[in-house]
């Protein structure tokens, strides 16, 4: 397994794994997969955002195919620089517990402290405990619980936010 920044030539594969997500682990995302496919020229606004100054996405390799990804979304305004949000991370179910989660988000990482993020931050579902522990075992810190933070057909998931200090 091998990990490296998405660019726009990424793009299709990202949206498919997108879509396979939404569908795999709809309860992990807001964003719902009928919403994911109404979207006008999904692979052209995938393009873009994979493009982003202040965005960047990872993917986990598996020979060729595209198996995990990660965003890193960098706050804009001056006084919150110091800031960014681990967002978008998914893993194929064939890959999970095989190390490629801790790769990717160790490249993160990296890519983080190379542009001088300070802080990172995340969230996660409380009933998503393999997601919860690996963050733990790479040091990021629960500072919080939010009661009732997404709203389902069937009721309600807590989430957990994370941080870890570069």
């Amino acid at each position: 397994m091998e990990t490296r920044e998405l660019n726009r030539s990424d793009a299709e594969a990202y949206f498919e794994l997108r879509l396979e997500a939404l569908l795999t682990n709809p309860d992990a995302f807001i964003t719902t997969y009928e919403q994911e496919k109404q979207k006008p020229n999904p692979i052209e606004t995938t393009a873009e955002r994979l493009e982003s100054k202040d965005t960047r996405t990872f993917g986990l390799f598996s020979g060729e195919k595209l198996t995990g990804v990660v965003t890193l979304v960098r706050e804009t305004h001056p006084k919150f620089r110091h800031k960014a949000s681990i967002v978008a991370m998914y893993i194929t179910p064939e890959v999970r517990r095989t190390g490629g989660a801790m790769l990717l988000l160790e490249e993160l990482i990296q890519h983080a402290r190379a542009v001088e993020v300070e802080v990172l931050h995340l969230s996660v579902v409380t009933e998503n405990t393999p997601a919860r522990e690996l963050y733990r075992k790479l040091g990021f810190r629960c500072w919080g619980v939010e009661k009732q933070a997404i709203k389902l057909p069937t009721g309600y998931l807590d989430e957990e936010h994370y941080e870890l200090f570069l």
